[in-house]
């Protein structure tokens, strides 16, 4: 390890838990038809009235990809504990493990977060360290929905801005023709999840080799990356019992971590405290900062790629599946002016020690470069059908 890349302080925080900002509130029915609003996930049973009644829950529930907007850290906090100093970080990828309940509108929801491990490797931007954490997530009644393990990715402040691919700075201009050729891509995956509503997908009749209904979405923007944003519960003013971060301890340099979900700025200077604008998420914004840390302009969100995956596997499952496992690799971000493109393959079929029917698939996120933006595998359980 080099001598200004040191990471020891990480060995402090591994193991034990953490503490968590709880909301003030319950999970409300807006809360979740802002969360699908903001993913790009138009499934109607998440935000509309009738067809939840209708859907084999029988009520609005959020979908999968949800339990991540109820944490006051995007699911990275136990992945960035520990002091390296003068260091930038970026959501790296994670893993989740779902149990089974849904969020609903009522539910108190409680995360138990506890830094897991690192190491340290040289990549392109020197030393960098890959830090895990797992996030445990619960509702009132003590049941667990899903483990999440997050990945960050830890590096010199100053490789950030040497790794800057100045070709990139500009975004790409699309003409008309080619984004109604783009809307009618789109709109055929959304067609996909209006005719499958609440039937079922049958484990029986998926094959392997099998291809995924393409996804895509876009072209990103400063206002659709600001619209996901404000879906994340913490970043809206109030709305968490925000507790004391010790922000030196974060490790970022003091420059970009401002005072972000600050308790105690939030009561006299609230915009300081809105990391948009202020601290170390605002690069997803302005291209200034962007630049520092070694991306070209404005970028998307981390947690929201990993909600990207879990919304189009759980979307291609249907009501009656759900995705039990998935791995996601963040390669490459959500540039503005780009759009991204979800595909899978059905690599294998088999019945876990549960009993339950499974599907496996690898996924892939590509923009419309060809460019690789997240690699990974999931494991899906389908109905099989009776008889």
């Amino acid at each position: 390890m080099s001598d200004d890349f040191d990471c020891s302080d990480i060995d402090n925080y591994l193991g034990k838990p953490m503490d968590f900002s709880p909301l003030r509130e319950a999970i409300a029915p807006n809360d979740i038809r802002r969360w699908v609003h903001a993913m790009h996930y138009p499934n109607l049973a998440h935000f509309d009235p009738g067809h939840a009644e209708a859907s084999v829950w029988g009520r609005l529930v959020a979908p999968q990809s949800f339990a991540i907007a109820t944490d006051d850290g995007h699911g990275a906090a136990p992945a960035c504990v520990g002091r390296i100093e003068n260091s930038h970080l970026l959501f790296g990828g994670d893993e989740w493990w779902f149990h089974g309940p849904r969020i609903e509108p009522g539910d108190v929801i409680t995360n138990t977060r506890i830094p897991f491990d690192y190491t340290v490797k040289q990549t392109g931007f020197g030393p960098t360290c890959f830090q895990r954490g797992d996030n445990n997530y619960s509702n009132q009644k003590g049941e667990e929905i899903a483990r999440q393990r997050s990945t960050s990715i830890r590096y010199r402040a100053a490789a950030g801005g040497d790794n800057v691919k100045t070709d990139d700075f500009e975004e790409p201009e699309w003409t008309d023709e080619a984004l109604e050729e783009m809307e009618q891509r789109r709109f055929a995956w959304v067609q996909m999840l209006h005719d499958l509503g609440s039937k079922e997908r049958w484990w029986d009749d998926v094959a392997v080799g099998d291809q995924l209904p393409e996804r895509v979405f876009g072209p990103h923007s400063i206002a659709s990356f600001a619209t996901e944003w404000r879906a994340y519960i913490v970043n809206t003013w109030g709305t968490l019992d925000l507790r004391k971060q010790d922000l030196e301890g974060l490790g970022f340099t003091r420059e970009m971590a401002g005072y972000e979900n600050d308790p105690d700025m939030l009561k006299v200077n609230p915009f300081l405290t809105d990391g948009a604008y202020y601290g170390p998420s605002r690069g997803h914004l302005f291209a200034k900062y962007a630049r520092r840390i070694g991306m070209p302009r404005g970028y998307g969100y981390g947690a929201s790629m990993g909600s990207w995956v879990t919304d189009y596997l759980s979307g291609w499952a249907g009501q009656h599946g759900m995705v039990v496992h998935s791995i996601a690799n963040y390669r490459g971000p959500a540039l503005t002016g780009d759009v991204t493109i979800q595909t899978a393959e059905v690599t294998e079929k088999s019945v876990d020690d549960q009993g339950r029917h499974l599907v496996h698939v690898k996924h892939l996120m590509k923009n419309q470069k060809g460019t690789t933006m997240c690699t990974g595998t999931a494991e899906i359980a389908l109905p099989k059908k009776p008889g």
